[in-house]
């Protein structure tokens, strides 16, 4: 079911998903300052791209915290509320529920990505 439900959220919001967060990490990956943040973007956009079989944990420290600020404030919310807007209308259906999920998770990751990982 993992399979197939990749490939349904790939062609349903997935790609777009992937983009906007592939994106976010090469805008911060054009100061020395902020790759470490564009890294962990590019982490999150392969998850974006194929989140089923996948569960984020959320942990970290005082810098995480920091990070997560710093991050919040400049590109957090556009991406938390484009994968918001996505899981309403994905669950205005029956079929499309276990899609609205999978991005209010990614909603979720795009306010506190710096201290979470990927299981």
């Amino acid at each position: 079911m993992g399979c197939l439900g990749n490939i349904i959220w790939f062609l349903c919001c997935g790609f777009w998903q992937g983009l906007s967060w592939l994106g976010a990490g090469i805008l911060w990956s054009i100061t020395i300052i902020g790759i470490p943040i564009g890294r962990q973007c590019f982490k999150f956009a392969s998850l974006a791209f194929f989140p089923f079989g996948k569960d984020v944990e959320y942990g970290g420290g005082t810098m995480s915290l920091i990070a997560n600020i710093l991050w919040l404030l400049i590109s957090g919310i556009p991406l938390a509320t484009m994968a918001l807007l996505n899981g309403l209308l994905l669950c205005c259906t029956i079929i499309g529920i276990p899609f609205g999920l999978q991005c209010f998770k990614m909603a979720k990751l795009a306010l506190m990505p710096f201290g979470a990982t990927i299981i």
